[in-house]
């Protein structure tokens, strides 16, 4: 602010000498040098020259420290952030830049989406431990207890161990789907496909689990054409699917697909106990399960909605959990409308 005070009064300064020796002198003869910059002119000078460089001063100060104090606070909160503290905030006071709002409030979002991530990972780590641990000491059980002669061996028996290392197998598998979408390495195999034949597809593979879970069906399945992976869509599908077995036993399961404005959907009601507002946005959380409105009987990792949302992500499109004043859940994936094959 001074520079730029010095700046402009030497613009001006020199501005009048070039205007009284060449223009002033042109305009009017009769101009004597002597009557140039008096004392009076110079003491005013040097008076406005000093009262702009104060102001000059006093604005800078203040202008500085509005422009500082928020980088210091974003620095001082971006320091206990980086020594593991992601409960750290950035504070703003009143009457600092638009630009500098915009700044904490960008830093603490970050922030509290580290925190959040790193509460979700110490929370599937444990998980994760939990899950794996139940199937793995029921097969040591089980092979121990073949060891010691106290099972006979059958192939009942065999039949129900070679369960649990499916179980565990899947389990992997989830972990792993979920471990490349989240680092964006998900590889997908696009090409043209009607959203309305991959239900019906999962449906028929799953009729039998509908069955015995004493569940009818109610179909909408229009065509609804988009680029995406067959197989994964596959998945997303059997994985909806399946949570209403489990989940929702003799009711009715309606499921949809169609294109609405730029986006294909499938969608799949239940008309079972569905969740309490407050647990619709947890339902895509790893390993969570709503278990005071729904059973845990069938067995459930807690990793089937989250798959299903990191493959609708990871084909651009999103899963989200619709509101209704009916009963029970109603899921739908959207996927943006594509007619040609994309590579990703």
């Amino acid at each position: 602010m001074i520079a730029l005070t010095l700046l402009a009064f030497a613009v001006v300064y020199f501005g009048l000498i070039a205007y009284f020796f060449f223009i002033y002198e042109w305009l009017y003869p009769e101009f004597i040098d002597d009557d140039f910059l008096r004392t009076g002119d110079i003491v005013t000078l040097g008076l406005l020259l000093g009262i702009g460089i104060s102001t000059a001063s006093l604005l800078g100060w203040i202008l500085a420290r509005r422009i500082v104090e928020p980088l210091k606070s974003v620095a001082g909160a971006a320091r206990r952030v980086a020594e593991g503290d992601f409960s750290a905030r950035a504070s703003l006071r009143r009457g600092n830049f638009g630009e500098a709002s915009d700044l904490v409030d960008d830093f603490n979002q970050m922030a509290e989406r580290l925190q959040r991530a790193e509460a979700e990972l110490q929370y599937s780590n444990s998980a994760i431990a939990h899950e794996l641990r139940t199937p793995l000491t029921i097969l040591r059980g089980r092979l121990q207890g073949l060891l010691d002669g106290a099972f006979t061996p059958s192939a009942e028996l065999y039949g129900r161990l070679i369960e649990h290392v499916d179980d565990l197998s899947a389990i992997v598998e989830e972990l792993r789907t979920l471990a490349l979408s989240n680092a964006g390495q998900l590889d997908l195999q696009c090409s043209r496909l009607d959203l309305a034949v991959e239900a019906e597809a999962a449906l028929t593979s799953l009729e039998d689990q509908f069955g015995k879970a004493g569940i009818t069906t109610t179909l909408a399945l229009r065509n609804a054409v988009t680029s995406a992976d067959r197989s994964r869509m596959r998945q997303a599908f059997v994985a909806l699917l399946e949570n209403c077995c489990r989940y929702a036993p003799q009711s009715t399961v309606h499921v949809e697909t169609g294109v609405a404005r730029q986006h294909v959907f499938f969608r799949c009601t239940d008309t079972g106990p569905g969740l309490p507002d407050e647990s619709r946005a947890r339902a895509f959380e790893r390993f969570w399960r709503a278990d005071e409105s729904r059973g845990r009987s069938g067995g459930g990792s807690g990793l089937g909605l989250p798959i299903v949302k990191a493959i609708a992500q990871a084909h651009g499109g999103d899963a989200l959990i619709l509101s209704s004043h009916n009963p029970g859940l109603a899921v739908e994936i959207r996927l943006p409308r594509r007619e040609q094959p994309v590579s990703i």
